[in-house]
């Protein structure tokens, strides 16, 4: 399965899978590589999806401390 566009539980239960093939020391080289890569580019993509969702909290929680101070005023 080549790693699209997925949504972080999606990216993550598809890394869980790669995860046991690979543990389970059952598949050959060239697939264990081919998993290996697949999972890199998953990993890469749920580190970019939490970025994105820390910057998005960030951001509320900034407006939202704004919107208290100007309502104390």
């Amino acid at each position: 399965m080549p790693a699209k566009k997925l949504k972080f539980e999606e990216a993550m239960e598809r890394l869980q899978e790669i995860v046991e093939k690979l543990e389970s020391g059952e598949e050959s080289l060239e697939s264990s590589m081919k998993l290996f890569e697949e999972g890199a580019k998953l990993s890469a993509q749920c580190y970019q999806l939490l970025d994105k969702a820390e910057q998005q909290v960030t951001e509320l929680t900034k407006v939202s401390q704004e919107e208290q101070y100007e309502g104390a005023l």
